[in-house]
């Protein structure tokens, strides 16, 4: 069955970018950002209601990800780097400004995009990701958050979880995913598809990377830690990394910010809730 997107490949800041795309070419541009470790084949169930609401849908693979350029060293993939490439795939699809949707990393890339680069960004929605400065305070002050958060202090160190991870092919990243999930959130086909882009040369560091860079954090132009864009967060309470708490402060950051909690959903939010995600999508973005 021949799927209702299609496949590009998009060369921005020097990059090489593998995207699934949908939609009218002139319609409204509306990036889709996944995280980890997931790929552009997080917002399958996705791309198709959103292009046919007329935006122009564009979902890449982020930089060090599947099929996507993987710049070598850790530097690279510090976060201004990677809301760099964002704003350049933008205007590689010719446009001025765009909508961007992000969930887990490409969430966190989204908070930057929306801090840092407004006049690029119209409007933003994430899911299950705090902002970065509300990350950073409730970190040191929550010691329940601190223990959440020990893959992040494990991801950060060299080679060990490459090799991990790698293992009788990802077992336990694969279980990582359908253990903090929703029964059923995950089928067997999008963890083949996965596997796949984790076998990837170089996929493996390049999506470890993202968290080595974050001792990089003091080396990040300042901002002013407020968001004047409309902002719509949404936030699964049953996330096993993340507390619901840091929903209301991130959106305390923003000039214009609200936020929808989903009592029974995990962190896996659009695999879980696509057609719910997806209504306050279209809701939020025709605005």
């Amino acid at each position: 069955m021949t799927p209702d997107f299609e496949t590009l490949e998009i060369r921005a800041n020097g990059l090489r970018f593998h995207a699934l795309a949908a939609g009218p070419a002139d319609g409204p541009l509306l990036l889709l950002l996944h995280g980890f470790p997931e790929t552009s084949h997080c917002w399958s169930r996705h791309l198709v209601p959103l292009a046919a609401a007329g935006f122009r849908v564009i979902a890449p693979d982020q930089r060090g990800i599947g099929l996507s350029s993987k710049p070598e060293g850790i530097a690279a993939y510090r976060i201004d780097h990677l809301a760099a490439d964002i704003v350049a795939l933008v205007r590689a699809l010719g446009r001025e400004r765009a909508q961007v949707v992000g969930h887990d990393w490409g969430g966190a890339v989204t908070w930057y995009l929306a801090e840092h680069h407004a006049d690029v960004v119209e409007r933003v929605a994430i899911i299950d990701v705090p902002h970065g400065g509300t990350f950073e305070r409730y970190l040191r002050s929550h010691p329940s958050q601190m223990l959440k958060s020990w893959y992040m202090l494990f991801f950060q160190l060299p080679r060990l979880p490459e090799a991990l991870l790698r293992a009788n092919d990802f077992r336990r990243l694969a279980h990582a995913i359908v253990a903090t999930s929703l029964s059923g959130a995950f089928t067997p086909e999008d963890l083949a598809i996965y596997r796949q882009a984790w076998a990837q040369p170089g996929a493996l560091t390049g999506m470890l990377n993202w968290y080595r860079a974050l001792r990089l954090t003091s080396k990040l132009p300042r901002g002013t830690g407020r968001v004047a864009i409309p902002v719509r967060l949404m936030w699964g309470d049953r996330d096993h990394a993340l507390e619901p708490a840091m929903a209301e402060a991130s959106i305390a950051r923003c000039d214009a910010g609200e936020v929808f909690h989903f009592p029974d959903a995990t962190h896996w939010l659009p695999r879980e809730e696509p057609e719910r995600v997806t209504a306050l999508l279209l809701e939020f973005l025709r605005r």
